[in-house]
């Protein structure tokens, strides 16, 4: 039986949980009121294939980029387990950390530097040949419709849209086989989404990598994912393929959208954080 791209069984993870008192609040002789617990992620399940882009669409708050940061061992889950390629996030972190890569709407950089620069410091942190890595950096950028011209440019001087851009070829220098794309399109105008949408595809088709990506674009959702799962309060409420989502409500003789299920599913809008 082949190993899962991803496998996350009874994943549980809370914040707020009430503790000792700090020294220094003692030590002042103040009292900390308690803290209310949020259950981020609430005994979650789910596979992804290898080669599948799968989607995971929530309100805000929903947990969805928490379970992203499950999966990318920047946080550690509190029950339960997160396996890479039958790999354990926590017992094998630096094996996960090799197979993976991330890109969020938060992405750290090097401002005063140009796209180039910064990409090159990535690359040498990857283990990237430096001739090789230049030769990668030009054609992922041009590709993402960054002209050749604004590579040298200080990355200060682009809008946020083009930086997202930059962060996503960051992502892809290292030629992760998961990639966790927490929403990688946000900020961005409709043609660049429509290139980024494109090249994501063109990953998908060409490099066998398989992708974790959550999103607010049910267009881009219906457009790139095989299969996607619905996450509210934390807990899982419906996980098909975008077809078979839309075949578990009823339209009313009217064609049923992502959108649609999504309302029905879990009586809120989804919207950009």
């Amino acid at each position: 039986m082949s190993v899962k791209a991803l496998e996350i069984c009874k994943a549980t993870k809370t914040f707020g949980k009430n503790g000792n008192h700090s020294l220094l609040a003692h030590l002042l002789g103040r009292s900390r009121s308690p803290k209310k617990v949020v259950v981020a992620v609430d005994n979650v399940s789910l596979s992804v294939e290898r080669g599948e882009i799968f989607g995971i669409l929530g309100p805000n708050g929903s947990g969805k980029s928490t379970l992203v940061r499950l999966v990318s061992t920047l946080m550690i889950p509190d029950a339960g387990e997160v396996r890479v390629f039958g790999h354990d996030v926590q017992q094998e972190e630096a094996a996960v950390k090799r197979m993976i890569n991330r890109v969020s709407v938060d992405a750290a950089f090097f401002k005063k530097l140009s796209p180039m620069e910064n990409l090159m410091y990535a690359a040498r942190l990857y283990g990237v040949n430096a001739r090789e890595a230049r030769e990668k950096i030009v054609e992922i950028l041009t590709r993402l419709g960054i002209e050749e011209r604004s590579i040298g440019e200080p990355l200060e001087e682009m809008s946020r849209g083009m930086q997202q851009k930059v962060a996503i070829a960051r992502a892809f220098l290292s030629a992760p086989i998961l990639l966790l794309l927490d929403e990688p399109t946000t900020g961005l105008d409709p043609r660049s989404k429509r290139e980024v949408q494109a090249f994501v595809k063109e990953i998908q088709a060409n490099h066998d990598a398989t992708m974790l990506l959550t999103t607010h674009d049910m267009s881009e959702a219906e457009a790139l994912c095989d299969r996607i799962a619905i996450i509210d309060n934390g807990c899982i409420v419906a996980l098909d393929t975008p077809d078979g989502l839309k075949a578990c409500i009823s339209g009313n003789g009217h064609p049923v959208t992502l959108e649609d299920v999504f309302m029905a599913l879990t009586g809120k809008q989804l919207t950009e954080e």
